[in-house]
Formats: structure tokens, C-alpha cells, sequence
């Protein structure tokens, strides 16, 4: 886990809820939004990445609560970001829920089990200056834990989807844990769609209102519990029934027919953020 996660940076300005009047007079250049169902364990993690930001603007970060059984709610608002509850589930349903109410320039897609580098809001800003025809940019992601082979899967696909990039292809695949897109070009998501909605669909709705980037250098580090259950089962059972079949069916067909893959949640008698907060008011005691 990341020591950064006590710190955050007073230069980030963590807006207020939108209904405080304070709030309502600034507009945000980066809004991220961050879907969560039962993540009091890792929610921690990510949103201290978030508060240590190097970017020097306003920043809103979003937490949806997908209708969660545990503490999420309560451990996005100890963080002091604004909290929204979504009760149907499904993450694009959760994602629509967030980017709705984004006021954001810039609307950045985010998960609740993944930690951010405090250059990474930073980079994004960068690349969208220097492409300003473009509506939308994503990045690598890579697993910060977990066996071997799901690392070289992921930069196999990462390096084909740059690869193709810089052979003047299009982008043909983003990660909605690391993707970045103008609020002003967003149509929606489709929430008639499970796995695949807020990726491949996204990223086919934005193509179509303009050029959309991809930056290898600007990663950032998930939690691998979703490859745990082993190849067979991800290859198999997650990529192509879920994944794969999922979208193409649920799209053809305009309606769910099959829902979300089961969600694997990792069980820990206290998260690595409450350890680092209780240990470090025990030394200024």
C-alpha cells in the first residue's frame, strides 16, 4: 500500500458537497468518480491517493454508493468527498449516477480498489493541453499484488492497444480505472449493459465525437482479487462469458440478459489506511 496515504496536498481543492453555496461558485477542471460496493477495505487506499494529488487545481471527487452492506459510505465521508447513493446495482448504473451530477471540465474514471500516483491527475492535465482535439485519453493498468501471469496478460494488452496507437490505429480498448474524458462530449452510459458498459461502449460512444488517446507512461496499480479464482475461471468464465458474450448479447438485445460477474471481495479485520491513521495519532500523542 502506498506510506503517501497520510498525507494529502492543501493545494487540492476537495470541493464541498454540491449543495453547500461555496461549492457552487467554482467549477472544477477534474471531477473523478469512484463506483463502490461493499470497498470499506480498499476505499481507504485510493481515496488517500486521490487527496495526495500534486495537481494544484480544484478537484471533485465523487464516491457512489452502489447500495453497500459494509462502511463505504461512511469511510468516503470520513475523506471528506462527496458521497451519492445509486440503490439499483451495477457499476454503470453507478458510473451514471456520478458523471451526472460531474461538474467537472474534465470527468476522470476511477475504481474503488486502485491507488493513483500524485503525478497522475497532473499527467492527464498535460496531455489534454497538448491535444485539444481530442475528447479523451486512457492509461495502463497493472496489479499491484496477485500471481505472475495476470501482470504479463495485462501488459501484453496494454502494450498491443499503444502499439496500435502509435501505428496511427485507433484506440481500441480502455480500462474504466484509468480513463479520462470531457464532460462536455459525454452522451451517457448505457445501463441496460453489465460488464463492458463502461468500457467498450464508452469508448465507442466517445469515438464517435472525436479522437480518443491513450498514454502508456501514466499507470496506476489495481488489486488483483479479480484474478484469484485462477486462469480457467478468468479466462473463461470472467473474460468470455461475462465479459465478452455479456456485452455483445445485452447489446444486440437491448436489454440485461446477463448481469454483472460475481463480485469477489477480499475480507480484512482492518484496512491498511485505518492501521496507518490509528499508528500515526499514536505517535503524536
Amino acid at each position: 500500500m502506498l506510506d503517501r496515504s497520510l498525507r494529502s496536498n492543501p493545494a487540492v481543492g476537495i470541493l464541498p458537497d454540491p449543495g453547500d453555496p461555496d461549492a457552487a461558485a467554482v467549477t472544477p477542471r477534474f471531477s473523478v468518480v469512484v463506483p463502490a460496493y461493499n470497498e470499506e477495505a480498499y476505499l481507504g487506499d485510493c481515496l488517500a491517493s486521490l487527496r495526495a494529488q500534486d495537481f494544484s487545481g480544484p478537484v471533485e471527487i465523487i464516491v457512489v454508493d452502489n447500495n453497500s452492506s459494509d462502511r463505504t459510505a461512511a469511510v468516503a465521508r470520513s475523506f471528506g468527498v462527496t458521497v451519492v447513493f445509486e440503490p439499483e446495482p451495477g457499476v454503470c448504473q453507478a458510473r451514471q449516477r456520478g458523471t451526472a451530477g460531474a461538474r467537472g471540465h474534465i470527468v476522470v474514471s476511477a475504481d474503488a480498489d486502485t491507488c493513483y500516483e500524485p503525478g497522475w491527475l497532473d499527467s492527464i492535465d498535460r496531455w489534454f493541453d497538448a491535444h485539444p482535439d481530442h475528447v479523451a485519453v486512457g492509461g495502463p493498468c497493472y496489479f499491484s499484488d496477485g500471481p505472475r501471469w495476470g501482470l504479463v496478460v495485462q501488459r501484453i494488452l496494454f502494450g498491443g492497444v499503444s502499439l496500435i496507437q502509435r501505428c496511427g490505429g485507433a484506440v481500441l480498448y480502455i480500462t474504466a480505472t484509468n480513463f479520462a474524458f470531457r464532460r462536455e462530449v459525454w452522451t451517457g452510459y448505457d445501463t441496460r449493459l453489465a460488464q463492458g458498459g463502461d468500457e467498450l461502449d464508452l469508448l465507442r460512444r466517445l469515438r464517435r465525437r472525436g479522437p480518443v488517446g491513450f498514454d502508456p507512461t501514466n499507470c496506476v496499480h489495481t488489486s488483483a482479487r479479480r484474478i484469484e479464482q485462477g486462469v480457467l475461471y478468468n479466462f473463461a468464465v470472467s473474460f468470455f462469458y461475462y465479459y465478452i458474450l455479456g456485452y455483445a448479447l445485452n447489446r444486440w438485445l437491448g436489454r440485461p440478459v446477463l448481469g454483472m460477474a460475481p463480485a469477489f471481495r477480499r475480507s480484512a479485520p482492518e484496512p491498511d489506511w485505518t492501521r496507518k491513521r490509528r499508528r500515526s495519532a499514536t505517535r503524536l500523542r
